[in-house]
């Protein structure tokens, strides 16, 4: 859990022709040492909100995602645990979250206790983290611009099965693959491409419990070359819950991701 990786994500190159980027970004259990000490809960305590809060084997599926499409997609993987920065936020007062304590630096729990003192200024975090993210994230959708002409991010989360205490709209349908669109940036040849490779896990709901998708600030509202949707799958989908191992539907999951994946990277 303290130990730091040697880079706080992570981009692995995909196919030159490819306009996929699987953007994992909660995936990881990862709190530097340094950061760790302005962290309130004990370790047994920590223990139990990472298995809440982190979006366990995620990075697995999109690994096996990518091994098995035609068109290797790209990969930028968050290195770090969300509890040290969440780069899906926004880092400032547009941030709905901000209301429970979890905007981009997390000062609650999942379950709405103290994870932070009430008045820790994150700003450092945000420098040292948050932004060299958004800025490694920019250059990789300008790179896919560059190189093909437009961007696809899909987004690969997970969702626990019962609602937890911080969840803003929770108390809608929690279908077993819950896809995240956004108004300007998901178009809806990718959400019915969507629906359908993931139509055999029991169903798909929309926006419930969680919407949007990320795109980078520079083009968000912008530039409609770049398409995002997010995958949320329902955790007793494909591993024991709060955190424990994946189970057989990991590869199952995969296997759809694959099949979107090469649906969207056609030209």
């Amino acid at each position: 859990m303290n130990d730091q990786p040697a880079a706080s994500f992570q981009l692995l190159p995909g196919a030159a022709e490819s306009p996929v980027i699987l953007h994992v970004p909660h995936s990881s259990r990862a709190i530097p040492a340094d950061v760790r000490r302005g962290i309130m809960l004990d370790d047994p305590a920590l223990e139990r909100e990472l298995d809440h809060i982190t979006d366990s084997h995620t990075a697995e599926i999109a690994a096996g995602a990518a091994s098995a499409s035609v068109r290797t997609p790209w990969r930028f993987v968050n290195q770090l645990s969300r509890l040290v920065v969440d780069p899906e936020r926004f880092p400032d007062e547009r941030e709905e979250l901000l209301a429970v304590g979890m905007g981009a630096v997390y000062t609650r729990t999942t379950h709405r206790e103290k994870l932070r003192p009430a008045d820790y200024d994150g700003q450092s975090l945000i420098a040292r983290y948050f932004h060299p993210y958004s800025e490694a994230m920019t250059e990789a959708v300008a790179n896919r611009l560059e190189a093909v002409g437009r961007a696809v991010i899909i987004d690969v989360h997970s969702y626990p099965t019962e609602q937890l205490p911080y969840e803003l709209h929770g108390d809608g349908p929690r279908p077993p693959v819950c896809l995240g669109t956004d108004g300007f940036h998901t178009p809806s040849d990718l959400l019915a491409h969507a629906e359908k490779t993931f139509a055999g896990f029991g169903g798909t709901g929309i926006n419930s419990p969680f919407s949007g998708g990320y795109v980078p600030l520079k083009y968000y509202g912008a530039d409609p070359r770049v398409s995002a949707l997010m995958v949320e799958v329902r955790r007793d989908v494909y591993m024991r819950e709060p955190g424990g191992p994946a189970g057989h539907g990991l590869d199952a999951l995969a296997a759809a991701l694959a099949e979107l994946v090469d649906a969207v990277s056609a030209p």
